[in-house]
């Protein structure tokens, strides 16, 4: 591998709404760095499929649905790229790629802008405070406005945007852009657009391009106080001053510089390019944290310095032909192939490092060492997503990334018995590649269940244990992950006897179980111990939180978790001899059973953030179907003949809506829709899901 300084380094990945034209925009990146010397489409008809979609099931559906990693140069700068996939039910690539980036392009359609995975993206982005530029795409595109993209950008995300370039022409007349900062016009000869030429701005878009710069200079002055005052006395700025107020601001999260062309035309990607270079930051120019592990957790800044103590992160783990393949970003340090490293968040297991590979999508690169700021993968390296390793002079951890909750579930099988064992390798691989992927077994009915992100989400995995395990599966009816809750405070006190000659079991509880407000899921249950002058020794109160943990599993309307629980523990008695662990857990247990149904239990159910889009003349059609399916609409606009409904939606109503979608629209209308939150469903649904349950456990009781 090439030595050079960590200041000509960038590590970036690319993120936007499904059909954004991410893929399509990291293939062109990949050709003008000369990584690849041929340019393939998403959906081409020449049937290779984009370099960065390298599973068969990405090119046939011509979506991305796993992260691709590469590398490249341009001018003096080496960039570590990840392509990331647009489609919610893949959201947890997002995550994971935006937790060890440092830098990244958020790109927006032209026509559609800002849409509700570009929403959801940039939430991530500011979650691990990751620095962006905005390209706004599909400038050749009929209905291209990118200043009212811009605005939504301002509007719907709460950025200080501001373009730094203004295209040539729109729609089928789009032939360049003006650089801003530069003053100059672009534009891209040649059969694939890479050659440069560099031109004066033509008369017609001089007005223009004077006062988007002073729109740029204003919004900059707003957050730059150097720019901010030559701003108010009105001097000149000179194009170097321009550069390092743009790029300090864009590293400090408080201005998006906006980028513009067509991916797919092969316009506007080589400016882009000189964008990242200028204004993302190189890995020294982040602050990482960590957390001690010799010293109570204490936070403490890693420096990107290749001399000091290696830290690295394993973001990802993929099984290829050769074994485990695990992504590892290195925050510190050099790793050399062959050097033993630990894995702090296993216990300091001691690992030796046989390969070390730089990606380009599924192609590698062997190389002997790796240093601070590169992204490479390991094989060889037993661990879970997620892992710190260290040289072992430190114990540090990384702190983790955050794995959203499966919101959907699947009961599966294989179709033959002879596919057993496939079967159980393929969930073994899936899982430990994708958190959000969630296999357990339903020890009532005995049905292996799988949960997940969608049913796209699902679909993908059950055709891939077709695909790469020869494994036909079964599949049950979807099934909605609903969750059951508490609405009141209820008191319980439960004594727990037993006698049956020899020792017996006593164990008295009272205390109270109250809701958590507002609901949290990731902290779904807590256990106050507030019993004082020993009415239960020490040793036993352990139990009693374990026998609450054990009963909320599964409640008792529909059977299933219950969340939101606060169980307050006040008081109780023991017994000498008689008194056990054992007794204190069926106590608890017991303790809950009795008070619940006086906790005004419900039923949460899953409801998602749905955008439908489709021509205007079918929103009265659009708008019934949502209300029919007990959807609220939260607004609508218009936009060039096509209407965009955003609404709140339960899951349960959404099986089989795309059918649905097409027939009203002639096949026109699309959807996304995502995880917003839980919500109590409608008392009458509740009473008719309690009565099935009934009903259900009455026959397997028979």
């Amino acid at each position: 591998m090439a030595t050079y300084s960590l200041d000509k380094v960038r590590n970036i990945g690319i993120s936007a709404h499904i059909d954004s034209g991410k893929t399509t925009l990291s293939e062109r990146i990949l050709f003008y760095t000369g990584k690849i010397h041929a340019i393939h489409e998403v959906r081409g008809k020449d049937g290779v499929g984009a370099i960065m979609d390298s599973m068969d099931l990405e090119r046939e559906k011509g979506i991305t649905i796993q992260s691709a990693a590469t590398f490249c140069e341009w001018k003096d700068i080496n960039i570590n790229l990840i392509d990331t996939p647009g489609h919610v039910d893949f959201t947890v690539e997002v995550e994971r790629s935006l937790r060890v980036l440092d830098g990244a392009v958020m790109v927006l359609c032209g026509v559609s802008g800002v849409q509700s995975q570009s929403i959801t993206v940039d939430r991530q982005m500011k979650r691990y405070n990751v620095p962006r530029l905005a390209f706004i795409n599909k400038l050749d595109r009929a209905g291209a406005n990118p200043f009212r993209v811009i605005d939504a950008i301002r509007e719907k995300l709460h950025l200080n945007a501001a373009p730094v370039q203004i295209p040539i022409g729109l729609e089928d007349l789009h032939k360049g852009v003006v650089d801003l900062v530069k003053m100059k016009a672009y534009f891209f000869d040649g059969e694939n657009g890479e050659t440069v030429r560099v031109e004066e701005i033509p008369a017609e878009n001089k007005a223009l391009a004077d006062e988007k710069r002073a729109e740029m200079i204003e919004k900059l002055a707003d957050v730059d106080d150097a720019i901010g005052e030559k701003f108010l006395m009105e001097e000149e700025i000179s194009e170097t001053e321009l550069v390092a107020a743009l790029r300090r601001q864009t590293i400090a999260l408080k201005f998006v510089p906006v980028f513009m062309g067509s991916a797919f035309k092969n316009k506007g990607v080589q400016p882009l390019l000189d964008g990242v270079s200028a204004y993302l930051p190189a890995p020294t120019e982040v602050k990482n944290e960590a957390l001690d592990q010799s010293n109570n957790e204490q936070k403490i800044t890693i420096p990107s310095d290749t001399s000091a103590p290696l830290v690295a992160l394993a973001f990802k783990l993929e099984d290829g032909r050769y074994g485990q393949l695990t992504y590892m970003r290195i925050y510190s340090g050099t790793v050399k192939k062959g050097d033993m490293i630990y894995n702090i968040s296993a216990g300091d297991k001691k690992i030796k490092v046989p390969r070390i590979v730089r990606m380009h999508s599924s192609q590698m690169q062997d190389v002997e060492e790796a240093k601070a700021g590169d992204i490479v993968a390991f094989f060889g390296i037993e661990c879970a997503s997620g892992d710190t390793f260290t040289d072992g002079n430190v114990k540090y951890t990384m702190t983790s990334m955050f794995i959203p909750a499966s919101v959907i579930s699947l009961a599966v099988a294989p179709k033959d018995k002879s596919g057993q064992a496939n079967f159980s390798k393929a969930l073994n691989r899936f899982t430990k590649e994708d958190p959000t992927l969630r296999v357990w077994r339903d020890e009532e009915s005995g049905e292996t269940i799988m949960s997940g992100m969608g049913e796209l989400h699902l679909e993908i995995y059950i055709e891939r244990m077709k695909r790469e395990y020869n494994c036909e599966v079964i599949a049950g009816k979807p099934q909605v992950a609903f969750r059951e809750t508490i609405s009141a405070a209820t008191p319980f006190n439960y004594t727990h006897k037993k006698q049956s000659g020899g020792a017996g079991q006593f164990a008295k509880v009272v205390g109270v179980v109250e809701p958590i407000t507002p609901l949290n899921l990731e902290n779904p249950y807590e256990f106050v111990d507030e019993i004082v002058g020993g009415t239960i020794p020490r040793e036993y109160i352990p139990s009693c939180d374990k026998g609450f943990q054990e009963q909320v599993k599964k409640g008792l309307l529909i059977g299933m978790p219950v969340v939101g629980c606060r169980f307050k523990l006040q008081d109780g008695q023991y017994h000498d001899v008689d008194s056990s662990d054992i007794a204190f857990r069926i106590a608890a247990m017991a303790a809950f059973r009795e008070c619940y149904a006086n906790a005004k239990p419900t039923i949460l159910e899953p409801i998602m953030k749905l955008e439908v889009q489709a021509p205007e003349e079918f929103q009265g059609s659009v708008m019934g179907q949502v209300n029919q399916r007990r959807g609220v609409i939260q607004g609508s606009s218009t936009n060039m003949g096509y209407v965009t409904i955003e609404a709140t939606v339960p899951l349960v109503e959404m099986f089989g809506y795309s059918t649905d979608l097409r027939s009203a629209t002639q096949g026109k209308g699309e959807f996304s829709m995502e995880f917003a939150e839980y919500q109590p469903v409608p008392r009458n649904v509740q009473d008719e899901m309690v009565k099935k349950y009934q009903e259900k456990r009455a026959k397997e009781n028979k």
